[in-house]
């Protein structure tokens, strides 16, 4: 794992400085301590951070081509580049080393864009080649890998993998976007394409970007890979065949020479990849294998489970207790992602991965399960939903269902079967609304209720929920299950799921691998039949099936709990802390907010009469940002708030 960065200014062929592509490495040292390297010619710097992996001596960056035709800064690894370089070979390319980055600069010379359709595995890129006077920027299918880019005033183009390389540039303007800060309170994340900045992207998955020297126009990325947008054929055997694919997908990501190990929670995902990963290890691959669980006091504490299926499958076994605050934690997200970041999960994940990190260089996740196999309990409520509506017409849906929603109590310390206000909700609107409105952690009524007058009036218009329509409107409107998790496919994945491995992860220089997220299993994993993914209510069930073999029936088809913390206990015992921190100056000062609001917020929670737990958490994460922000960027409204 790496981080790379990059200065190219398509009109000035002067050779850019040293000193600003060293700045923008420098702020991506934790992706990369083994070392650094730069390359400078006319139009064109690039800088690379090096996390060792694979072929600990030949891979240095950035790599050149013998002929220096062809430069590349690569983040990630390719699984099948064994597999590539005879085929280059063939065509008569010749490798220097064993590295996987090389294959890319082959493949680029051989097949120009179409390597992307090649490349198998997880990567964020930057490929210069002089002759052609291109520069391609890629990102992997699913997103594993970030990469950022802008237009800086003077006319040049900076990318780097975390934001924290383009900020390193202070001729950089770092004016807060409202439209940003509306989804981030709504989702919990920026989606894809944008960032909290405006004017800073993030090139979304599955996309490339091409520039050309002497080029006056701003190209828009391209994009050169989709999931399935419609099942298929169920498979003769899909357990079987799962297995066998999610073997080869674990085997191929085996590839290292340096430490491997795996994270393992009592869930069936990490379990799957760890009972493939430990198999292969066994049959001579390596030794045993080691794996990693964070646990916490009480019922939610799933070392006791991830014991003994790591006892059973005879692996090296490390776990620890997280004891954790959340208050002060929320402060420390902004320096970690780079802008605010609303999963709260990131917080047990930094322990896991700095737990991982002690004894290994590389980790494997369960990352992607639920998205693939339809795992998270959403699915199965907007499945009942759909059920609903295909019964009731919309008309009386909004009237009487609509109707008993609004007079439905907000019941959220009530046991769940009581808790039927969001149900009632989403059954009441049509299908992609609905699913949206599952997904969203402050609604729309509730986030305008917080803004000053002068914030609501700047995203007046702004509908995080229109990406949802426009998403699943891409899928065969008679598969409402394929729908959503396409949605969350570009949307939660690569917004939440895969940036807080990735932020996490890289802040204690670990690199963290998906198998599941292998995109031939991903691509064949959406098309199967719904029924194969979603039975009675359970998701994943083709996984579970696929892994009775290897793991036991309670793990299989227990409850899995995940990261589980109760904030919102927390919250309420550092009740004038979080008051503090969310009625101070960089809260009021940002323009964002009605302070009465915030305070009606504080008290309900704090009372116990309702729980605002998750928007108490995204607003403190706010606040750690904007406070980190203050003197640097520009003001998000030019008004205080009424």
């Amino acid at each position: 794992m790496c981080g790379l960065a990059g200065l190219f200014h398509p009109l000035d062929p002067a050779v850019p400085a040293v000193r600003p592509i060293r700045g923008m490495t420098d702020a991506l040292a934790h992706r990369g301590p083994d070392g650094d390297g730069f390359h400078r010619e006319p139009h064109l710097a690039l800088g690379h951070r090096r996390l060792s992996v694979v072929d600990l001596a030949g891979g240095t960056q950035p790599m050149s081509t013998a002929d220096g035709q062809v430069t590349v800064c690569f983040n990630g690894e390719i699984y099948n580049h064994a597999a590539l370089r005879p085929l280059l070979e063939a065509a008569g390319h010749r490798f220097r080393t064993r590295s996987d980055t090389e294959a890319i600069l082959h493949g680029w010379t051989e097949w120009g864009t179409g390597c992307l359709d090649r490349l198998k595995g997880m990567f964020a890129f930057a490929v210069w080649d002089r002759q052609r006077g291109e520069l391609l920027l890629a990102r992997d299918r699913l997103g594993e890998k970030p990469l950022y880019y802008t237009w800086l005033p003077d006319g040049r183009f900076a990318f780097a993998s975390e934001m924290a390389g383009l900020l390193a540039l202070p001729e950089l303007p770092r004016r807060i976007d409202p439209a940003a800060v509306d989804d981030f309170l709504a989702l919990g994340y920026v989606p894809d394409p944008g960032t909290i900045y405006a004017g800073i992207h993030r090139l979304p998955a599955g996309h490339f970007l091409l520039l050309r020297r002497g080029e006056t126009g701003r190209p828009a990325p391209r994009r050169y890979w989709r999931p399935p947008t419609a099942a298929a054929a169920a498979p003769a055997d899909a357990p079987a065949e799962l297995a066998r694919r999610l073997d080869a997908a674990v085997r191929a990501q085996l590839m290292a020479d340096v430490p491997l190990g795996a994270f393992l929670s009592g869930g069936v995902d990490s379990s799957a990849v760890t009972a493939l990963a430990a198999r292969a290890q066994g049959e001579g691959l390596g030794g045993s294998l080691a794996t990693f669980t964070i646990g916490f006091p009480g019922e939610a504490d799933e070392r006791p489970l991830a014991a003994r299926t790591a006892s059973s499958l005879g692996t090296t076994h490390r776990s620890e207790v997280a004891a954790m605050d959340y208050v002060a934690a929320a402060r420390g997200q902004a320096r970690i992602f780079g802008e605010p970041f609303g999963d709260h999960s990131a917080v047990p994940m930094l322990a896991v991965c700095t737990l991982a990190r002690r004894h290994v260089t590389v980790a494997l996740s369960g990352d992607g399960g639920d998205e693939v196999f339809a795992g998270y309990r959403r699915y199965a409520f907007h499945a009942l939903a759909e059920g609903v509506r295909s019964f009731i017409p919309a008309g009386a849906r909004r009237r009487v269902i609509g109707g008993l929603a609004r007079l439905y109590p907000k019941l959220d310390r009530a046991p769940r079967w009581l808790r039927a206000k969001h149900t009632l909700t989403e059954i009441s609107l049509d299908s992609a609304l609905g699913y949206y409105r599952t997904v969203c952690k402050l609604h729309e009524e509730r986030r305008r209720e917080l803004f000053s007058p002068a914030f609501r009036a700047a995203v007046d218009g702004h509908d995080p929920s229109a990406r949802f329509g426009r998403l699943m409107a891409e899928c065969d409107p008679e598969d409402a299950l394929l729908q959503a998790q396409y949605a969350d496919l570009h949307t939660y994945l690569p917004g939440d799921i895969l940036v807080k491995a990735d932020r996490t992860a890289m802040a204690v220089s670990l690199e963290v691998r998906p198998p599941i997220l292998d995109p031939e299993l991903v691509a064949w994993g959406m098309a199967l039949p719904a029924r194969l993914k979603l039975q009675g209510g359970t998701g994943k069930h083709v996984l579970r099936r696929a892994m009775e073999p290897l793991l036991p029936s309670d793990l299989l088809w227990g409850r899995k709990r995940g990261f589980a913390a109760e904030i919102g206990g927390q919250f309420r015992a550092q009740a004038e802390t979080v008051r503090g921190r969310l009625l101070g100056g960089p809260m009021l000062d940002s323009g964002l907010f009605h302070a009465p609001a915030l305070a009606r917020l504080l008290e309900e929670h704090a009372a116990g009469r309702l729980d605002h737990a998750q928007g108490l958490w995204q607003l403190l994460v706010l606040e750690g940002f904007l406070a980190a922000e203050a003197g640097t960027a520009g003001a998000v409204l030019e008004s205080a708030p009424a």
